[in-house]
């Protein structure tokens, strides 16, 4: 089968989209970002090279996400971006049949934000679209066994989601969906920096202190790192060190907001469950996981141990791939992801 046709497992996340080529493993992690001329509506760059546009365009070229909160708010720009990576994935021809595609989504997803990522890939390219939940997919991408009756949890902190799941059986027992994830990292530094400071960074900035010197929990040495950006008074350019301990001020909220709702979703869980998770763990996934201190800060609240998976960042995509392999006993279209919720609850 592989000789004809090329399955994808599409990892769309707010920050990168990561592609998995069925028998080639992933094979793609471009950011989520598209530029395109305002005048003509015609795509300039994407991915990378469009991240570098960010802030920096001219007047008749933006630069933008098409995603927000891991899901879509610019239709036809996501379409485009998909068409793009779709056809970077393989040397199509004329006898090479589309793609049958498995996406990721949240867990916090409507019937309306399934059918727009369904139309969405299908627009791009795609034969077939079948959709799996973001911590399912995590979970799968972690290398857990979730075949047996046993119950894990993932927590997967992405950029603009953060997705808590109890997997058993091969499904999602009980799950929760926060919009509090790497960007409100970012949005929360940003905001301090102009508070402590007077001045005003960029994203880009805001992520890059948060990688070098952001916290979860208090760090035992001081660590400093100066940043470049624009005095909110006079407008000049400035630069301004910053320390580790005001940076774990900054995301104490978001956080501790994260820690609360794995909580939430614990307490709403079956008490065998949490017994097995007490056992196995909770892993966290996603690349804002990374964090420093984060699996520390869950540990402290819930007593229960706490890793961050190898390759974080990529769990889901490598869980879309894996599903690869059972993508004939899969439901295609929309899998109701809210009404299961409602349900479960």
């Amino acid at each position: 089968m592989q000789l004809f046709s090329h399955d994808l497992g599409v990892d769309l996340g707010t920050a990168n989209v990561s592609i998995y080529v069925d028998g080639m493993g992933v094979v793609i992690r471009e950011p989520s970002v598209v530029a395109v001329d305002k005048n003509t509506g015609k795509i300039i760059q994407i991915g990378a090279a469009a991240r570098n546009m960010l802030g920096r365009t001219p007047g008749n070229v933006v630069a933008m996400h098409p995603l927000k909160d891991g899901v879509i708010s610019d239709h036809e720009m996501t379409v485009q971006m998909l068409r793009e990576l779709f056809k970077a994935t393989a040397k199509t021809s004329l006898f090479t049949p589309k793609p049958r595609v498995v996406i990721s989504v949240p867990s916090g997803v409507t019937e309306v934000e399934e059918r727009t990522v369904i139309n969405a890939a299908i627009e791009a390219g795609a034969r077939r679209v079948y959709l799996i939940e973001e911590p399912l997919a995590a979970g799968l991408g972690a290398g857990l066994d979730l075949h047996g009756p046993k119950g894990h949890m993932v927590v997967n902190i992405g950029c603009g989601t953060t997705d808590i799941a109890v997997l058993t059986l091969n499904g999602v027992a009980t799950s929760s969906s926060i919009k509090i994830a790497g960007n409100a990292f970012d949005e929360a530094i940003a905001r301090a920096v102009r508070k402590n400071h007077n001045v005003l960074i960029g994203q880009a900035v805001a992520e890059d202190v948060k990688i070098q010197i952001g916290s979860a929990c208090p760090r035992e040495e001081t660590v400093s790192y100066t940043v470049k950006g624009r005095d909110a008074k006079s407008g000049v350019p400035c630069s301004v060190p910053l320390l580790s301990g005001e940076i774990y001020e900054a995301l104490r909220r978001p956080t501790r907001q994260i820690a609360e709702e794995v909580l939430s979703v614990l307490d709403a869980t079956s008490p065998e469950l949490v017994s097995d998770i007490a056992e196995t763990g909770i892993t966290l996934t996603g690349g804002s996981s990374q964090l420093w201190g984060m699996d520390q800060l869950l540990m402290e609240y819930t007593h229960i141990p706490c890793a961050v998976a190898d390759d974080a960042a990529s769990c889901v995509a490598y869980g879309c791939g894996k599903s690869l392999a059972w993508i004939n006993h899969m439901q295609e279209g929309p899998i109701n992801i809210a009404r299961k919720r409602l349900l479960r609850g």
